[in-house]
């Protein structure tokens, strides 16, 4: 089995900046690794259903995202250290959340097909 642990997440002021952190361990039971699977984010904010935010192929080649964010966050991932990174710039209110990152064997990804799902972290923006 493939977990995933997010972390970094906080209280931050509007304008400001967080990095979130999806650290990885262990292995699928076919035997497949984090650095082969594409990666997500995904966020739920009080009272709203689960979003797509961004993803990543599984060498990073590739990331595309949600259009309220583009320009703002950016996704990253280092395949040797198990992690994947959501760089969140320019924050705002309605970025209050709970932030998800999960793996999975599609590309695209999408939302209702993904393998493995971290606990999620909380990101709360103030004015």
């Amino acid at each position: 089995q493939v977990d995933l642990v997010e972390s970094g997440g906080g209280l931050v002021q509007a304008g400001g900046s967080l990095t979130l952190t999806c650290a990885a361990s262990g292995r699928a039971p076919s035997g497949r690794r984090f650095s082969s699977y594409a990666l997500g984010w995904f966020r739920q904010a009080p009272g709203k259903e689960r979003e797509f935010v961004a993803a990543i192929t599984w060498n990073g080649a590739s990331t595309y995202y949600t259009e309220s964010v583009k320009g703002r966050f950016t996704v990253s991932r280092d395949n040797a250290k198990n992690t994947g990174n959501l760089q969140m710039n320019m924050l705002k209110l309605e970025d209050t959340a709970v932030y998800y990152c999960a793996v999975g064997s599609t590309w695209p990804i999408y939302l209702n097909r993904m393998d493995v799902w971290g606990k999620g972290t909380l990101v709360t923006v103030s004015s």
